[in-house]
């Protein structure tokens, strides 16, 4: 979908209910994939994910176009619903036991979900090693590393998803890497 289209679905979303699903389809995978790479349990994605589309209708008529996707706008939403979870839980990064335990639900569609985030990387091994590097490492350089590598987002986006500038994130990431080098030795 073109900007200047999704500009439009944006612009008849905030009035038509329709309009809204098409949003909804267009980008639940994406921020689900983005919640479970964070959270590493799939039923803390579903309702972290469930409240980030929730406010996304909620508070679609205060949202602006800027000539940035639409879905910067929805990370953004992710990043911070994400905090709230780890701050109400007290966990303040996922662990990877969880991530072991959510991968043997019987629930066919959560198995589906989990099989579809799970099909962007190499191997589960791969991924449960990766993950258990980067929870060793401060929120934010978890969010900008899994933004830029598991999202693919550039830098600017990053940039408006987090609230940061183009420098700042260039930081965040150079030294987030230069962590989890250390921590992956």
């Amino acid at each position: 979908m073109s900007l200047e289209q999704e500009k439009d679905l944006v612009e008849r979303a905030k009035s038509d209910a329709e309009a809204f699903g098409e949003l909804y389809d267009q980008y639940y995978s994406q921020i689900f994939g983005y919640v479970l790479k964070r959270t590493a349990s799939i039923e803390v994605a579903q309702d972290v994910t469930s409240e980030v589309f929730f406010k996304t209708l909620k508070n679609l008529e205060k949202f602006h176009w800027r000539g940035i996707p639409f879905s910067s706008w929805l990370y953004r939403i992710a990043t911070n619903e994400i905090a709230n979870y780890f701050r109400k839980s007290k966990h303040g990064q996922f662990r990877l036991e969880e991530a072991s335990n959510s991968i043997r639900l019987s629930n066919p569609a959560a198995e589906a979900e989990l099989l579809e985030a799970e099909a962007e990387l190499k191997s589960h091994e791969d991924f449960l090693a990766l993950h258990e590097s980067l929870s060793g490492l401060p929120v934010k350089y978890q969010e900008v590393i899994v933004l830029r590598f598991f999202e693919d987002k550039q830098l600017k986006e990053i940039g408006e998803i987090l609230g940061k500038g183009d420098g700042t994130v260039k930081s965040l990431l150079h030294r987030g890497l230069e962590k989890l080098r250390k921590l992956m030795e």
